[in-house]
């Protein structure tokens, strides 16, 4: 749990250098993203909140078309951008994350349904800026909670120096010394 934080405390000082904020979408791993994030210190600068949308009808109540969760399933790298465009469409973040999957066993709701595969999306800006596929270790849930979430902002905190280093090259600090991205 303690590299977990590390992680998160990372990202969040990333994100207020670059004044960019994130949000989540979050299905298996139930919020603890987010509540990994919100346990950082400040991380109200850079976080509006986020989602948890355990149901296939909570992902279409936020807004993720039932089309993609009909023709794709709810467990895909489709249902995951989907999820991950709504929540920066309805909360403005700059980057959003969206997880969706199941940890140690088949969903009866959801033919789809693989033990132990979870399906990550990372959105920037509107633009898809990485996903996955993890595979998931059977073990504890909070375990398995714990390894997709340092997993996933290890993937966030990747895509945001990258762009902080792009930033950083092509010499776009303001006056500041903030990078404006929003």
């Amino acid at each position: 749990m303690k590299y977990i934080l590390e992680i998160a405390e990372r990202l969040v000082t990333l994100l207020k250098e670059l004044n960019a904020t994130v949000t989540t979408v979050e299905s298996c791993t139930g919020g603890h993203i987010i509540s990994t994030i919100t346990n950082v210190e400040g991380a109200s600068e850079i976080t509006p909140g986020g989602y948890v949308t355990y149901s296939n009808q909570q992902k279409i109540n936020i807004g993720v078309p039932k089309a993609i969760i009909e023709k794709y399933g709810v467990y895909s790298y489709e249902c995951a951008k989907a999820m991950a465009t709504q929540g920066r469409k309805n909360t403005g973040a700059d980057f959003s994350i969206g997880v969706t999957g199941t940890f140690s066993n088949v969903d009866p709701n959801n033919n789809d349904s693989e033990i132990g595969v979870v399906y990550f999306s990372i959105v920037f800006n509107a633009e898809q800026a990485t996903a996955g596929k993890i595979s998931v270790p059977i073990m504890e849930r909070p375990q398995q909670k714990e390894y997709v979430t340092e997993i996933v902002l290890g993937k966030v905190l990747d895509v945001a120096e990258s762009i902080y280093k792009a930033l950083l090259e092509n010499d776009l600090i303001n006056a500041v010394g903030k990078l404006p991205l929003t």
